[in-house]
């Protein structure tokens, strides 16, 4: 198969927070047809405080994310100091810009540094864009509805636990190349945190579950406004 015909088969996620980002996607790999591996974790470390959510071709993004974690740490070495998100972000931006012809592969690239605190930036295609909240891979086409229903800005770190879970969780239930698992990681000042879901513990949306979340999302626009998504969905329940 050619480069520019391998698409992002994966489902991945990643959202600021006050005070850091949670970063998480699916596990699953596949050759061609084929799932060849059903739990690869598939959020790459850049450095200490910035980690990367690979899709596309696993051998050319997982080779980008080598590359540049190379690079970031003869460049802390360099600046005697921890790297910028955004010079990660950069490094990943120019080489997939520098060989798109040749590499299949979308990074999100998700951190925390003492200049900006947490950031997310979005680089596919060799474009550079800062973002509340970014996704990616076969499975995103499946959630852009729910993602630009349920984010709110100022989510606290749990509430960004939750979209992150239920987001992958939804695509995994109509992407036939998204499975397997839920990696999560949460970057703070303090460092990271990680988590693993499996498969038979992550919700089985219904149909009932989507039209009362439409419901929801639809009486918050238009009835009385709440601060987070917690609150958006316990106002839902007494309504």
């Amino acid at each position: 198969m050619e480069h520019s015909k391998i698409p992002p088969i994966t489902t991945i996620i990643a959202v600021e927070f006050d005070g850091g980002v949670v970063i998480g996607s699916d596990s699953c790999v596949s050759a061609g047809q084929s799932i060849c591996n059903r739990v690869m974790n598939k959020l790459s470390p850049l450095h200490e405080r910035i980690y990367c959510a690979l899709s596309g071709s696993a051998a050319d993004a997982q080779a980008i994310a080598d590359i540049v974690n190379y690079q970031l740490e003869l460049h802390s070495v360099e600046i005697e100091d921890a790297p910028l998100v955004q010079a990660a972000a950069t490094m990943v931006k120019n080489i997939s810009y520098k060989y798109k012809e040749e590499l299949s592969a979308h990074l999100i690239v998700a951190g925390w540094d003492r200049k900006l605190k947490g950031q997310v930036y979005a680089t596919l295609g060799g474009m550079l864009v800062r973002q509340p909240f970014s996704i990616g891979g076969s499975g995103s086409v499946y959630i852009y509805g729910y993602v630009d229903a349920a984010y709110q800005s100022g989510m606290s770190n749990d509430e960004c636990l939750q979209f992150v879970t239920n987001a992958i969780a939804l695509a995994i239930g109509r992407d036939g190349s998204s499975g397997g698992v839920v990696y999560l990681t949460t970057i703070t000042e303090k460092g990271t945190e990680h988590k693993v879901i499996l498969g038979n513990e992550l919700h089985q949306f219904t149909m009932s579950d989507c039209m009362c979340f439409h419901f929801a999302i639809n009486w918050f626009h238009t009835e009385s406004p709440v601060s987070s998504l917690s609150a958006l969905m316990q106002a839902w329940n007494h309504h």
